[in-house]
């Protein structure tokens, strides 16, 4: 089969691969129809999150079964399905409580948590390729309804559009609330999208992309530039000086000013400042805990210093870490499907797999216009 291969820092390349093959009892392969590159895939791109060479790129992935393994009893071949990027057991301590994100045996490394084609997640290739296979199947998949409808929505639902609602979760926002989104990118977008479905009053989104911009007014925000305004002051003069309710941070550890400039602490910063006494922060920015390239020596070593101590004077709430996509995916599935949810929207470029390297290289350098790219295998 054909697959996005990782091959060092700013190279991957389209390679014939050997096709996946049923493990284990609890398998099923997948034929993927759509895969997305996330702004996760380019912490290995750009070399800031090593990788070995080979490991087959991609975490947000859905498409049809074609086999299933002799103990898979719930999934069928042909199933339409979503690929939840956690890949998790279903029986362990963790999974049992939801948190799929924190699977205790997934990760042969010991550590908690696994997912596909992702440094430290395990051996699990990814799904920017022609097939996939899916551990614990039964568990891990999501039923789609069959055909092609609702495809670029239906495949915002591996990943990023539950990440989204994970960060307006964490934050507690609910009716009537105000809500700041610092990043507009694709996760920032989807917790924009979040917030307005739990019925938030007022969004901001602050970024300094204009096309990311714009698309933060489509979904109803206020989007602030912050190369060219306050933040701080602009937040506050709309809230009668009290700040936001809630404020969702999903930028993460390479934060950087409108001149390029990296503050790995700059997000959390302006989120301590503009979220009103009480308020609560969700964090779905990636943050790792080891960084070798970071801007300074404590952040090489997962700590970054931000003012803890006026959010502990504020007494802000904060909620962390990667999110549990089947917390969420069945209900935003049915968002989707009643026509209450598009995430869709921030669909930018869909392309064969054969331009993936190309499309890394534009998603990367955030040439204007590139917000989200989906691959298709088939085409």
């Amino acid at each position: 089969m054909k697959a996005v291969v990782f091959r060092g820092p700013f190279e991957v390349s389209v390679e014939e691969v050997d096709d996946p093959r049923i493990e284990q009892p609890l398998d099923a392969i997948v034929q993927i129809t759509t895969t997305n590159i996330c702004g996760s895939d380019l912490h290995p791109y750009d070399g800031r999150a090593p990788m070995e060479s080979g490991m087959i790129l991609g975490h947000e992935n859905m498409g049809t079964v074609v086999e299933v393994g002799p103990g898979v009893d719930r999934i069928r071949v042909g199933d339409r399905v979503s690929v939840p990027f956690n890949i998790a057991c279903g029986t362990c301590r963790n999974c049992n409580e939801g948190y799929t994100s924190a699977c205790q045996r997934a990760n042969p490394s010991g550590m908690p948590g696994a997912g596909y084609g992702y440094p430290k997640m395990g051996p699990y290739q990814g799904g920017q390729a022609e097939l996939l296979r899916v551990p614990w199947a039964d568990f891990n998949l999501l039923e789609l309804p069959q055909g092609d409808d609702f495809e670029n929505d239906f495949t915002m639902l591996s990943d990023i559009f539950p990440t989204g609602y994970h960060g307006t979760e964490m934050a507690h926002v609910r009716p009537g609330s105000s809500v700041a989104v610092f990043g507009a990118g694709p996760v920032g977008l989807m917790a924009a999208h979040s917030a307005m479905l739990r019925g938030a009053a007022m969004v901001f989104v602050v970024d300094k992309e204009p096309d990311r911009l714009r698309l933060a007014e489509q979904f109803g925000a206020v989007p602030i530039d912050f190369s060219g305004e306050d933040i701080e002051q602009t937040i506050l003069d709309a809230t009668g000086g009290q700040g936001v309710d809630c404020g969702i941070e999903a930028v993460g550890y390479q934060a950087h000013d409108h001149s390029g400039q990296e503050h790995p602490e700059m997000v959390l910063d302006n989120l301590v400042k503009v979220v009103r006494a009480t308020g609560a922060v969700g964090v779905v920015g990636v943050y790792v805990s080891e960084d070798p390239d970071a801007v300074n020596d404590e952040a090489k070593k997962g700590r970054y210093a931000f003012n803890f101590g006026a959010a502990f004077e504020k007494g802000l709430k904060f909620g962390t870490g990667q999110c549990p996509v089947k917390k969420y995916n069945r209900e935003l599935r049915d968002l989707i499907i009643q026509g209450r949810a598009q995430p869709s929207k921030i669909v930018s470029h869909e392309l064969p797999l054969a331009q993936a390297p190309d499309a890394y290289r534009r998603f990367d350098q955030r040439d204007d216009g590139w917000t989200k790219v989906l691959l298709r295998p088939a085409a």
